[in-house]
């Protein structure tokens, strides 16, 4: 038996217990047989992208970030959409990484949850392609009213999103077994 391959989650809410909290605890629950987890949901604490320091003298959180990032297996963000783009701590740590390779070719799912997220989930897209990340149109997902599709105990309340997040999770498992 082959091990787990490890996953590192980025939660691009600010908001304790979001229903992108909530997505992920469900996608943890859903697939901690295949997978371990390294989640982090502490954006705010990062400073504020620097690019004199990007390369040369990077602070120690974004050292620790980066190594996260480049011994993952895989990479999961699951973000809201704020004023029609991802939220700017997820943008932030984004820049962080413009100066490495880190996400490069890295087996990569997008979740995009949130009121309507359309155009976060088009821009968080555009900026992982750009990052040269690993993902296809079966590792990304919009859940639009997320809210009212995951209950307060985090379960998925509505089969059509039932189904869309199943089908994410066999992309996702079939683009890590790929790596």
């Amino acid at each position: 038996m082959s091990s787990k391959k490890n996953i590192f989650v980025i939660i691009g809410s600010a908001s304790k217990n979001s229903a992108n909290e909530k997505i992920i605890d469900l996608f943890i629950n859903q697939t901690n047989d295949y997978f371990s987890f390294n989640v982090f949901k502490e954006l705010k604490t990062l400073p504020h992208f620097d690019p004199e320091l990007s390369a040369e003298k990077p602070p120690q959180a974004i050292i620790e970030f980066r190594n996260n990032i480049e011994k993952a297996d895989g990479i999961v963000i699951c973000s809201p959409e704020y004023i029609f783009s991802i939220p700017s701590g997820l943008k932030n740590a984004i820049e962080w990484c413009v100066s490495t390779t880190v996400f490069t070719e890295k087996a990569t799912g997008l979740i995009t949850a949130s009121a309507s997220g359309e155009k976060a989930h088009e821009e968080l897209q555009l900026i992982m392609k750009t990052m040269m990340a690993k993902f296809t149109n079966e590792t990304t997902l919009l859940i639009q009213g997320a809210k009212g599709k995951i209950t307060e105990q985090g379960q998925l309340n509505d089969d059509k999103t039932k189904a869309e997040f199943s089908n994410f999770i066999e992309a996702f498992r079939a683009l890590i077994v790929k790596k």
